[in-house]
């Protein structure tokens, strides 16, 4: 397969599109942010890159407290919004009709609507070029029961996670039709 030399780029996808949660200015915001995934398994992490200027971020650092709330295909809109508008210009929550709750976190709100909220401390912050990477602790996991097995696991495709396909795509999409069983289809080598 020939290849097209693009130089450095941070092209991996597609990205789950989250929306990250904090109260700034004694009220709850949310923004979208794709650059995250896990960071460590044991005691569980997430990672977020996020813009020291997003008015999110400053309640992470005021608190250092946040919420990830992954959301459906079906709230890409939402999703959307909560990326190109400013929670300091907007109040998010009540254009996008969000219902808010609290876990044992006062300063990481969480969205009712997503299938999964993870409560999370921030663990270390560390000042990149161009972003702030945020490393939290999963204090907390809440999984709506719609989008759980009858033994209690998380069944991810009753989630129906978006995911956001980066530029020139840019475009939001939900995960397609399983391809094989993890785990299992590498021994048939």
């Amino acid at each position: 397969m020939a290849k097209i030399i693009k130089g450095p780029q941070a092209w991996i996808a597609p990205m789950p599109a989250l929306l990250i949660g904090a109260v700034v200015d004694g009220k709850p915001n949310f923004m979208t942010a794709a650059w995250a995934g896990v960071a460590n398994g044991e005691p569980p992490m997430i990672s977020v890159a996020i813009r020291p200027a997003r008015y999110t971020m400053r309640g992470i650092r005021a608190n250092s407290e946040f919420s990830v709330n992954v959301p459906s295909a079906s709230q890409a809109r939402e999703v959307d919004y909560c990326g190109v508008k400013s929670g300091a210009d907007v109040d998010k929550v009540m254009r996008c009709a969000f219902s808010i709750f609290h876990g044992t976190l006062v300063n990481a709100p969480m969205i009712e609507q997503c299938p999964i909220n993870l409560e999370c401390v921030v663990h270390q912050l560390i000042e990149l070029d161009s972003h702030f990477l945020v490393l939290g602790r999963v204090v907390e996991t809440h999984v709506s029961e719609e989008c759980a097995t009858s033994n209690g696991a998380i069944d991810f495709l009753g989630v129906d996670p978006v995911v956001f396909l980066d530029k020139p795509t840019r475009k939001y999409c939900r995960i397609g039709a399983v391809t094989a069983e993890a785990f299992s289809v590498g021994l048939e080598l």
